[in-house]
């Protein structure tokens, strides 16, 4: 993928859309290009959060360690954010990311997420709607769990 290209993708993601184009070229240009086979292992829950990773191919999957095993809770894909949570909160990661299939990324780092996010308050708010859309999702799988569990 050129960069032209990933700058492109940026442009199309809720959270980087506002952003002038010359500023998703140094985003894009900073950033780390990765990439992973089926089932290689982004980070696993638990570790220390350095970077937020933005899908530019490929689909990943989000894994909750459960005492009966992981159990997939999420399914990424092209445009999606993962791992900013962690960096945000200044947690460890709350689950494990994996790659399905082949998966290329942008790693982008906490400290350039960061600049971006002060620099471009409006990201602040695509980042909290993101939050509060996964939080709502968790949410209904528990309240659907439970009715299944009191069944």
């Amino acid at each position: 993928m050129s960069l032209h290209e990933e700058v492109e993708l940026l442009r199309n993601i809720p959270l980087f859309c506002k952003i002038e184009p010359s500023k998703l070229k140094l985003l894009a240009f900073t950033s780390e290009r990765l990439s992973y086979q089926d089932d290689q292992i982004l980070f696993n829950q638990g570790d220390a959060g350095d970077a937020a990773y933005i899908i530019m191919s490929g689909a990943a999957a989000i894994l909750i360690d459960t005492e009966s095993g992981p159990i997939e809770v999420a399914r990424l894909k092209k445009g999606d954010v993962v791992g900013e949570i962690a960096i945000l909160c200044d947690v460890p990661r709350t689950a494990t990311v994996t790659a399905k299939d082949s998966l290329t990324t942008l790693k982008v780092t906490k400290d350039t997420f960061f600049r971006l996010v002060t620099e471009f308050p409006q990201i602040a708010v695509e980042i909290m709607r993101e939050l509060a859309g996964r939080l709502e999702r968790t949410n209904t799988q528990l309240r659907e769990a439970h009715s299944r569990k009191a069944s």
